[in-house]
């Protein structure tokens, strides 16, 4: 009831409020929901190894001081065919691209450590960056920490940017030839164009014309974030104003990020250092949501999301996708604790089975870990019962 009232109120506002809308866009499992988690210092938004635990878009809301940062966590992009795989809503094609009409910044997540698909941006993010090229985009490269030899992380660099940040052309040197395996990451370095003290309305990073950028800077050993450094060149670079479709087809990267930050967001590693440049990038405006707020989802939709987090984490392959969540009792026990029975609908006899396990396993140890969670999130009691029928 309490969080039923601060989403209808109408926000509280301090003297100057400033926000930033913020949409997180990547491949699926690139860790779009653990960094949002991170960034709001409480799990609220679910978290598998398996792809597409995020099946809408849903929003969380950090307040500090007189600032407003509205995370809009978004499904992985994927294609049609993709979604028809995994039995996945229309939802999942359409939310990341409604979300992108509302941002003013966007983060693209890229996972460092697979090897697969960590060298170029997929088709559905290049697509998506270049039908919003106004809004001012930043490449994360996360799961840092998995990477053994950090050199690899300028390849990666180069070639997800296309050597180009920020209208600078980055140029490599020597100063890399010799580096060790282990070296660690304040031996990276590239170049990196000094942010304009403006704070007014975005413009189109592509569409910039920008300063040359000031030698004799690094990439603090303290800072996932990149910055210029006298043992990388610079030199002007005009990153084209719009692309078409066939511009994409033979595209790795992008060259119109205004920022690279590296990260860890498992384990929360450098993301202190992304959240206070998401705090600066706040331009004047009323806040959205009151400041007690913490996400725009329901308890409900908060505890859907919990139990199917769980459900993709012990069940095989695909089968967690056909299962159909329906809550049969939410109310306050008489100690006030909250009282929760969810049905478990799935379509055939044999993942009924797996889902209850062997003498009720998986199913006990899905409520445990669940109804802890849930502790976490709601700070009170929880008697969680998961129960599993066949579709009729």
């Amino acid at each position: 009831e309490e969080q039923k009232r601060l989403l209808r109120i109408r926000p509280d506002q301090p003297q100057n409020p400033k926000i930033l809308k913020i949409a997180i866009i990547g491949a699926p499992n690139a860790g779009k929901s653990t960094l949002s988690n991170q960034l709001l210092g409480r799990k609220v938004f679910p978290v598998s190894k398996k792809v597409h635990t995020t099946r809408c878009k849903a929003r969380g809301v950090v307040t500090y001081e007189d600032t407003q940062l509205i995370i809009l966590d978004t499904p992985g992009l994927t294609n049609p065919h993709k979604a028809k795989r995994h039995k996945l809503e229309e939802a999942m094609l359409t939310d990341p691209w409604d979300s992108m009409k509302h941002a003013d910044l966007v983060l693209v997540l890229v996972d460092v450590s697979d090897h697969w698909t960590r060298n170029s941006l997929s088709k559905e993010v290049l697509k998506c960056l270049s039908q919003f090229p106004q809004i001012p985009s930043v490449l994360v490269l996360n799961k840092v920490d998995l990477l053994k030899n950090k050199v690899i992380l300028l390849e990666l660099v180069n070639e997800l940017t296309e050597g180009i940040v920020n209208g600078k052309k980055l140029e490599a040197r020597s100063a890399f030839k010799h580096s060790s395996s282990s070296s660690a990451k304040s031996s990276l370095q590239t170049a990196r164009a000094p942010q304009p003290a403006n704070r007014g309305a975005p413009e189109s990073h592509c569409q910039q014309e920008t300063d040359r950028a000031p030698e004799g800077s690094g990439l603090d050993s303290s800072s996932g974030r990149w910055a210029s450094e006298s043992s990388l060149g610079t030199e002007e670079a005009q990153g084209p104003k719009c692309y078409g479709p066939r511009d994409l087809e033979d595209r790795k990267g992008w060259p119109c990020f205004q920022e690279i930050f590296m990260l860890a967001a498992l384990h929360g590693e450098e993301v202190d250092t992304l959240k206070r440049y998401l705090l600066m990038q706040a331009k004047p405006g009323p806040w959205k949501y009151h400041s007690g707020v913490l996400t725009s989802q329901s308890p409900q939709e908060i505890c859907d999301n919990i139990i199917r987090e769980k459900i993709l984490e012990y069940l095989p392959l695909e089968v967690p996708y056909g299962v159909t969540q329906v809550t049969e009792m939410w109310e306050e026990g008489p100690s006030g604790e909250l009282l929760i029975v969810q049905n478990l609908l799935v379509p055939r006899k044999s993942h009924m089975m797996m889902l209850i396990g062997r003498g009720g396993k998986v199913i006990s140890r899905i409520a445990q870990e669940a109804g802890q969670d849930l502790m976490n999130v709601f700070l009170c009691d929880i008697r969680l019962k998961l129960k599993v029928d066949l579709k009729t």
